[in-house]
């Protein structure tokens, strides 16, 4: 995929995210980790891992001088989108390079080098982001089928740093277009095996662990 492509993907990402979290911030003991902190590694762990497309995205596809193919298309759920000349093409799983040349492989028998651009225009919102005092931070998908639970997401993400502040993880959650802030001791989950700590967790939620002070 082409720069600019890649960076109008950052610029929806961005956009989405600055209004969801909004001008909100959270307390982080005498810190303060604000909304636009929380966007930023959001964008950066965009892109530096590549989103695998999924049902209920949204794309946008253009093909380079054919100005009559341009499409924005829903990803059905069974994976796949259907697009002129070729039909029914199955993207889902795939990062979005992957399926720029897949549809431009499958064009080649009606067009001369096609050149295929994707811009995710909406994402379908089954995916939550683990960030600060982790070892791997991660976008994290959900399946329809399946519930996360905090600490699953935490675990997936690598666990804990050592420097990680356990017992204030921030959980920022979006509901009726104000942003809530959870803050759970997951020491009471670890260490008490008090499992009502460990909250389900909801598409988009963002998981904060802070870093201890001392």
């Amino acid at each position: 995929m082409s720069g600019k492509g890649k960076l109008l993907i950052i610029v929806v990402i961005s956009l989405f995210f600055a209004g969801c979290i909004g001008k909100n911030s959270v307390k982080q003991n005498n810190n303060i980790i604000s909304s636009q902190e929380i966007a930023k590694e959001i964008r950066n762990l965009k892109s530096s891992q590549d989103y695998l497309l999924q049902a209920g995205d949204l794309v946008e596809i253009k093909v380079y001088k054919e100005n009559d193919m341009e499409r924005t298309l829903r990803i059905s759920t069974n994976g796949s989108i259907t697009f002129p000349l070729i039909g029914n093409v199955k993207i889902a799983g795939l990062t979005v390079s992957e399926a720029e040349n897949k549809l431009e492989r499958a064009l080649q028998s009606y067009l001369k080098t096609p050149s295929v651009s994707f811009l995710i225009k909406e994402y379908a919102n089954k995916t939550v982001y683990v960030l600060g005092q982790v070892k791997k931070p991660s976008s994290i998908s959900i399946t329809p089928e399946k519930t996360m639970t905090l600490l699953e997401a935490i675990t997936s993400a690598g666990g804990f740093t050592d420097v990680a502040a356990i017992s204030k993880v921030k959980i920022l959650r979006m509901e009726n277009g104000v942003q809530r802030s959870i803050e759970v001791d997951v020491s009471q989950i670890t260490k008490e095996g008090n499992k009502q700590y460990d909250v389900p967790l909801k598409p988009a939620d963002v998981v904060f662990v802070p870093q201890s002070l001392f």
